[in-house]
């Protein structure tokens, strides 16, 4: 019979869900003949795009997820590329947040494929935390076809630290009182929000490995780095120190912005096109904004040109707006306002911010328009929960159609979702 380190009931314990090269592994449920071949998510070989996602098998020649496509296929010729199934991933993972939710019911999507569960006190019914794990594993593989890892700790960090060591398909508990002992070794890039440039700055004071930054005095890491500093400190403790860290698990903090871009794979000058899929982000955007049922006051245009020369440009409404005719006409007014007529574009993008939860009141003829508008919208929707983003264009739109992107946060992410009434509920 298996033995368990003791602890608490009431001991905090945290799960970390990530399901196992999630992509690759829904792919490979609607054709087995992928299994254990080298398999690149995100388009095809010779097109502009980046990698979502790659096989382990592709990821021992250096293929990684946003490395452009082309770069892929020069480190692996003999890949299999895969376009990518936007839809698929959204259902998979639909059947995730359901088994996730039979064993807690604080559930946190982090994205699409990794979620984060507060199991503290759920030991009398599920057993300790590494029995509730074995079952949440195998329950997991049974409902989803999938496997995934899980890490378990008294912290979200460690508990997302070590489901990366437990990966693939295995399951690790830090016990309370060794999260030092088990960060110590690693490297510094390990920390959850230490990029290139943090990681950097550290190697050039000599911090390699966790233990490394641990040694030093909070006060010297402020200095140095200001409350960033303070909150590397408490990391390296394995706290939940500042950054995606300092909320607890289920509580949504609220995005600042809200952008979609879209890369051409053949640079354009046709401004019916061009316009056109200026309004299908529009849409994109719009979608999203409703989702978390906000508004945005700020719309910027981003567009790049050919050789790479790239604007933002941005207007502030008066009123704002979630709506995708709203967005667009900004947008639009931006790009034909800056656009040099004739030049080549390789990229556009739509981006909101400066959120308010609920535009004000205006003019009555005004505000009954856009409820119209925006029950509309709240059906189309709808609609695209149950067939898909695709399913549903508004006219302005459909020659700007492109097959959307592959990538960890789409709109319609389950958990994410913000109850929206009806146009006849109150």
């Amino acid at each position: 019979m298996a033995t368990f380190p003791h602890t608490s009931a009431l001991a905090r314990t945290i799960f970390h869900v990530d399901m196992d090269a999630f992509f690759v592994s829904v792919e490979e449920l609607f054709d087995p003949s992928l299994k254990g071949k080298p398999v690149v998510v995100g388009g095809q070989r010779n097109e502009r795009g980046v990698v979502s996602a790659a096989s382990y098998a592709a990821r021992k020649f250096g293929v990684h997820s946003a490395m452009p496509l082309r770069t892929a296929a020069k480190m692996c010729p003999q890949a299999i590329f895969v376009d990518g199934h936007p839809e698929r991933y959204r259902e998979c993972s639909e059947k995730v947040f359901h088994v996730l939710q039979t064993f807690s019911p604080q559930v946190e999507m982090a994205s699409i494929d990794e979620a984060y569960l507060d199991m503290t006190g759920t030991a009398r019914l599920l057993g300790p935390p590494l029995r509730a794990a074995h079952k949440l594993h195998q329950r997991m593989k049974e409902e989803t076809l999938l496997n995934c890892s899980i890490g378990i700790g008294s912290s979200r960090l460690i508990a997302k630290v070590s489901s990366g060591q437990a990966k693939p398909n295995g399951v690790l508990w830090i016990v309370p009182g060794e999260e030092a002992k088990f960060l110590a070794p690693l490297d510094v890039r390990e920390i959850p929000g230490v990029g290139k440039v943090m990681e950097k700055h550290l190697h050039e004071i000599g911090i390699r490995k966790v233990g490394d930054l641990a040694k030093l005095e909070e006060s010297e890491l402020e200095e140095r780095f200001g409350k960033w500093g303070l909150a590397l400190a408490g990391k390296a403790r394995g706290e939940d120190a500042g950054g995606w860290f300092d909320s607890e698990v289920g509580e949504r903090d609220e995005a600042k912005s809200i952008s979609h871009e879209h890369t051409y794979n053949e640079d354009t000058a046709d401004v019916s096109q061009l316009e056109a899929t200026l309004m299908r982000l529009s849409e994109m955007v719009g979608r999203r904004l409703r989702e978390a049922n906000l508004h945005a006051r700020t719309i910027q245009l981003k567009l790049r040109y050919k050789d790479f020369t790239t604007i933002t440009r941005a207007h502030s409404r008066k009123q704002p707006t979630q709506l995708d005719g709203e967005i667009f006409e900004e947008v639009r007014a931006l790009f034909r306002k800056n656009w040099k007529p004739g030049s080549q574009i390789r990229l556009l993008g739509v981006h909101a911010s400066s959120f308010e939860a609920q535009a004000e009141q205006g003019d009555l003829l005004e505000d009954n328009r856009q409820q119209r508008w925006k029950n509309a919208l709240a059906a189309v929707d709808h609609l695209r929960d149950k067939f898909g983003e695709a399913s549903v264009k508004l006219a302005s739109g459909i020659r700007g159609t492109f097959r959307e992107r592959t990538h960890e946060n789409p709109a319609g992410l389950p958990g994410k979702k913000t109850d929206h009434k009806g146009p006849n509920q109150s």
